[in-house]
């Protein structure tokens, strides 16, 4: 959907310095015959504050609320983890997720637009996790 920005490569290429050196957490999906078919992570930005990013569903298991499940475990980890903030950026085009993430607590914030947005080029919506 979109082109892989420098901090998308970094993050994906190295993972274990990018996200879980770095105090954060990264979670999978597993299918029982299909093996792996998602991830999603949480990167520590500072003390109690998280980003949920990199969340992403193989597209042959999309429509088996695979990503919604996987969203909803890192939600009941995240209240101990990120305990001021956990926020998270992402596209308006990306419709599916948005409303995902609407569904699941997250509402739209100008103030995480305004102190993270710049991360990513792409980035013209971000979202706070209301508990």
């Amino acid at each position: 959907m979109f082109v892989l920005e420098p901090v998308d490569e970094d993050v994906i290429s190295r993972p274990k310095e990018f996200i879980i050196d770095k105090g954060g957490y990264i979670w999978f999906a597993k299918h029982p015959t299909l093996g792996i078919v998602g991830t999603c992570a949480l990167a520590k930005k500072s003390d109690g504050v998280f980003e949920l990013t990199k969340m992403g569903v193989a597209s042959n298991v999309r429509g088996l609320k695979v990503g919604e499940r996987l969203l909803q475990h890192v939600l009941t980890e995240a209240p101990s983890i990120a305990f001021n903030t956990l926020f998270l950026l992402t596209n308006k085009d990306c419709e599916a997720a948005i409303h995902l993430y609407e569904k699941n607590g997250f509402t739209h914030c100008a103030d995480i637009m305004d102190k993270y947005g710049s991360a990513y080029e792409r980035c013209n919506v971000a979202m706070r996790y209301i508990r």
